[in-house]
């Protein structure tokens, strides 16, 4: 309740933030530094510097601030030094908090063990590579004495909040998730027909610098199975043996979806990550739709709870016992400062993995065939499926997360996962072994939880 004074009595020291990645994320942070309190973005990684410095300029930052000659000077100064050079980066000891906001699952499994080994908090807004390793990410972090966190601002972390408001009141958490739009057939969506479920023009979504294999992750299912296992493994609720299920759903019959299908709910059982659709299966808009938004579900531990949830208004199941509070929006990189400011002055995540229970796997779009070579998240060969990690595993399933380039060695059926074994891989690679040692080290508990 008093971050802000927080940040404020830091004023005179800062905390010191090095960005990798100047995308959409990252500028949205940036446009909002200026007006925060106790923080000094010192240094922004970009594989291009030119266009983070077009960033910078665009979403209003001061005059000269981003033109730091190098480091040294923007750590003296107060301003901000722009590089293509990560390791050059965390190389500072006084740069205390990283921030990936790269996307690339694999370059942020790389990221965050550099950070950790160098001993910087970091906040992870790449939640793909917090899906393919959040976990051992999380645990490193830990022997490492220092802070991994999910971004505040993205779905994920906003939903831990949720989650863990209910726990703390004592309420027992039914289902969480978010909303999206979503019809079966967007699975098998592409970058070529992306555009026509947004209902734009190819040409429009290139005047506007939209990438189409990014929006089609959003499409496709992708990015609702990557959030999800997340939100999954920071606060303990589980995916369904089939995945999402994504019904069709506004914020009034949460409380009476969000409850298992044996109580006249939507749900395979209580405590499960979900996400509601905003079209209805045949296209039509559902009213009160939550595409923007995050929910809880809850349900009253007793009696005299059920009952003050009539007297004082809340939408509930037809038992009068279960409800469900949602936020519409989410404001993405505006509110990223919240996870910055939450960890220097507090020492707190805005949500970290606790445990291994949800994961992506990569499943084929269409018949797939030795030779071919996989485009992982948004593209023509895969989407990436929520499973539960015991299943995961028992599948052999390839997470999503490195199904980019990947060759295949065997053919995979249009709808079936794709496993370790159909496809080669470079196992030197970082985030493979880590992934690797992962499956391992956690395999044990994944087969408990499936029991």
């Amino acid at each position: 309740m008093n971050l802000h004074a927080l940040m404020r009595a830091r004023a005179d020291r800062p905390v010191r933030v090095g960005l990798i990645g100047a995308g959409k994320f990252g500028a949205m942070f940036l446009s909002q530094v200026p007006h925060m309190a106790g923080i000094h973005v010192a240094a922004i990684a970009d594989l291009r510097p030119d266009g983070a410095r077009a960033r910078l300029a665009a979403v209003g930052w001061p005059a000269g601030r981003g033109d730091a000659a190098d480091l040294d000077q923007a750590l003296r100064d107060g301003g901000t030094w722009v590089t293509d050079s990560v390791d050059a980066m965390l190389a500072e000891d006084r740069i205390e908090v990283v921030i990936d906001a790269t996307g690339d699952p694999v370059a942020g499994v790389r990221h965050a063990l550099a950070c950790f080994e160098r001993g910087k908090h970091l906040v992870m807004v790449n939640v793909e590579a917090d899906a393919l390793a959040g976990p051992m990410l999380a645990e490193r972090a830990r022997a490492a004495g220092v802070i991994y966190s999910l971004a505040y601002g993205d779905q994920p972390a906003l939903i831990c909040e949720q989650v863990d408001w209910a726990r703390a009141c004592g309420l027992t958490v039914t289902a969480a998730g978010k909303g999206t739009r979503y019809r079966p057939e967007f699975h098998q969506s592409t970058p070529d027909t992306v555009w026509g479920y947004y209902g734009l023009t190819p040409e429009r979504a290139a005047a506007g610098g939209m990438n189409p294999k990014m929006f089609n992750s959003f499409l496709d299912g992708t990015k609702s199975g990557i959030e999800m296992a997340a939100v999954a493994n920071a606060t303990g609720l589980t995916p369904s043996p089939a995945g999402l299920g994504f019904p069709a759903c506004g914020v009034h019959d949460l409380a009476r979806m969000m409850r298992p299908k044996a109580d006249g709910g939507f749900l395979h059982h209580k405590g499960q990550v979900e996400v509601v659709s905003s079209d209805e299966w045949d296209g039509r808009a559902v009213v009160g739709d939550l595409r923007w938004g995050v929910y809880v579900a809850f349900e009253a531990p007793n009696d005299y709870a059920a009952r003050c949830f009539g007297e004082y208004g809340l939408i509930t199941d037809p038992s009068g016992r279960c409800s469900a509070l949602w936020r519409p929006y989410h404001l993405i990189g505006l509110e990223l400062g919240v996870s910055v400011a939450s960890i220097a002055a507090r020492g707190e995540a805005t949500g970290a993995a606790q445990a291994w229970l949800g994961d992506v796997v990569a499943t084929a779009k269409r018949d797939l065939a030795p030779g071919e070579v996989l485009d992982g998240e948004g593209g023509y060969t895969v989407w990436g499926k929520l499973y539960p990690a015991e299943r995961s595993l028992a599948v052999g399933g390839l997470p999503i997360g490195l199904a980019d380039k990947a060759r295949l060695l065997h053919p995979v059926k249009a709808g079936q996962p794709v496993r370790w074994a159909d496809v080669a891989l470079d196992e030197s690679e970082a985030a493979v072994r880590l992934r690797r040692e992962m499956e391992l080290a956690y395999a044990p508990e994944a087969a408990d939880a499936a029991e």
